[in-house]
């Protein structure tokens, strides 16, 4: 298959391999993410998770600015920030702050996911009741207007909101149902579905988004759709190679289909071999039917993510992965960049852009 260029983005869950601990796992993004600039990949997302043993990233604003200022080229931002237990006003603050820090370096990323009813509880600024939620979409409206400014007469117009600082971060709202693309395309906001989550839903989402769209009125909105597609994948140098460092992955989704944590993090290789009886089995691509996760050699699995990304018109695909090593975790990366050449692609879209100097 021909390679067309392709936006390449990540999002980390900084996971925790077992035998190590958190502090190990924010290591190890730090490096991934420095990798990561230096390859040409577009994006570092960071997600927001609570409560799970195997994955360390539970504040995003905080590794979002630890990443952007050891890192230059990339795009840095939130995969995402579970809306739906934040204030739209502090949100907004964070990010115009580190839009402010890191000028038109920042994405903000909005999610609605639940960590569970007793974490739920625990992140409530009040416990004296149960909390009502509010609409979603009146919570992201309200954001915007705080990005934008309020009309005369509201009340939140007499705060002082950033005054003098030019600049917002790009809005994205991410989501792994139809419901999701509903908000992001009559608020006219870019979308990124997590196919990893629930790979049957893509094609309906990606559709709805696109057909729903409206122009936004908003200054971070767009004019006309803008979609990423999110998928987990494992790039080894041969099959066997990708699907060996898949092994750990492999075992904390299945003990996740099942309700449960694996309690000690990702296990390694050796173990998660040894729970599976063998290798994970290898994912032969068909139209409409994927997987949560796919563990290939470098040109198979670019000519998957090509096919996948032109089913649903997706303009980028951003990563996710469960490696248990180290070494492995950041070969696969590499392999990835250097099979859809993202560092040449950077260097001629910059060329491009510019006369034909390129300043990466």
């Amino acid at each position: 298959m021909e390679v067309y260029p392709m936006k390449i983005s990540i999002v980390d869950t900084s996971p925790v391999l077992a035998g190590s601990t958190a502090a190990e796992a924010y290591k190890l993004t730090l490096d991934l993410a420095a990798q990561a600039d230096q390859l040409g990949y577009s994006r570092y997302w960071m997600a927001e998770l609570h409560g799970v043993p195997s994955n360390a990233s539970t504040s995003p604003e905080i590794a979002i600015a630890a990443i952007a200022s050891r890192t230059s080229n990339l795009r840095v931002g939130s995969g995402a920030v579970l809306f739906n237990q934040r204030s739209p006003y502090r949100v907004a603050e964070t990010f115009v702050q580190l839009n402010a820090m890191f000028p038109g370096r920042i994405d903000l990323g909005l999610g609605r996911a639940t960590a569970g009813p007793l974490l739920d509880f625990a992140l409530q600024s009040s416990r004296q009741a149960v909390a009502t939620p509010e609409p979603y979409d009146d919570k992201v409206v309200e954001l915007l207007h705080w990005f934008d400014g309020f009309e005369d007469g509201h009340p939140f117009a007499q705060v002082p909101f950033f005054d003098g600082v030019a600049g917002r971060p790009k809005t994205w709202i991410l989501g792994s149902s139809p419901a999701s693309a509903v908000v992001a395309a009559r608020l006219g906001l870019r979308y990124a579905f997590a196919a990893n989550l629930n790979p049957g839903a893509a094609h309906t989402a990606m559709a709805t988004y696109r057909k729903e769209f409206q122009p936004s009125p908003f200054s971070t909105g767009l004019q006309s759709p803008y979609s990423i597609l999110g998928v987990s994948v494992v790039c080894g140098e041969t099959e066997e190679d990708a699907l060996r460092a898949d092994a750990g992955g492999e075992v904390v989704r299945r003990l996740a289909a099942t309700g449960r944590l694996a309690p000690n993090g990702v296990p390694t290789t050796a173990d998660a071999l040894d729970q599976l009886g063998g290798l994970p089995q290898p994912y032969h691509y068909t139209p409409g039917r994927w997987p949560m996760n796919i563990a290939a050699a470098p040109d198979r699995l670019r000519d998957i993510l090509q096919s996948m990304a032109a089913e649903v018109e997706a303009d980028e695909v951003i990563i996710q992965d469960l490696i248990a090593q180290p070494e492995d975790r950041l070969t696969s990366y590499r392999l990835l960049a250097e099979s859809f050449d993202l560092r040449g692609n950077r260097q001629e879209s910059i060329s491009t852009t510019t006369g034909g100097t390129a300043h990466v």
